[in-house]
């Protein structure tokens, strides 16, 4: 997994007047906790901080104040609805070796049976447990073959190792459905146009 090193400032001045000063200065408001310590409340480098969430469970490596360093996943990001930009962060303080419950995305390759067939993501993120410092960005599952009534479930995943699930092995995280439902609303759908006209 990638691992990204951002510097931090502490911050002492907390409320929305200084949220949007911090943001005006293109930097973003954050919280570290964990390991029971008191959160440190923080200022991110805004840039670089959306850089690094792109990548899904980015280990990232902080530099406070130029005297502490300590490693961090980010455990929840909030987003301006409509413009998009960054508003805050809280950031989960881990150790290396330390098994962290994360969520990885769920990506698939391959064919379906030929027929008309709809393949529906139960889950587009699969719990699990994983080593803080090698968490997985993502997991393939191939669903090549598969038909109707078909489905793909979490225990038949295979993890990489040194990660475990972190939910119910039964869980369904794919099936695969007959398309039919969607065709005869289609169906109905022109009959009414037909009768209006």
């Amino acid at each position: 997994m990638s691992e990204v090193k951002l510097t931090a400032e502490t911050r002492t001045e907390f409320g929305k007047g200084a949220a949007r000063r911090v943001r005006r200065a293109g930097k973003v408001p954050g919280v570290l906790y964990g390991h029971g310590s008191d959160p440190i409340h923080l200022t991110l480098p805004g840039h670089e901080l959306l850089l690094a969430l792109r990548t899904s469970n980015v280990l990232i490596a902080l530099d406070i104040d130029g005297k502490t360093n300590e490693l961090a996943i980010p455990k929840s990001v909030q987003r301006d609805p409509i413009k998009g930009f960054l508003e805050h962060v809280d950031l989960q303080l881990v150790k290396r070796g330390e098994q962290v419950n994360v969520e990885i995305y769920v990506q698939t390759e391959g064919e379906l049976a030929p027929g008309a067939y709809l393949l529906e993501h139960v889950l587009n993120a699969l719990p699990v447990v994983a080593e803080a410092t090698h968490i997985p960005e993502s997991v393939t599952v191939s669903i090549a073959g598969l038909a109707a009534g078909d489905s793909i479930l979490a225990k038949d995943i295979t993890l990489p190792k040194g990660t475990t699930l972190d939910v119910d092995g039964e869980t369904v995280v794919l099936q695969v459905l007959a398309a039919q439902a969607e065709e005869s609303a289609g169906e109905e759908g022109a009959g009414d146009e037909a009768a209006e006209a």
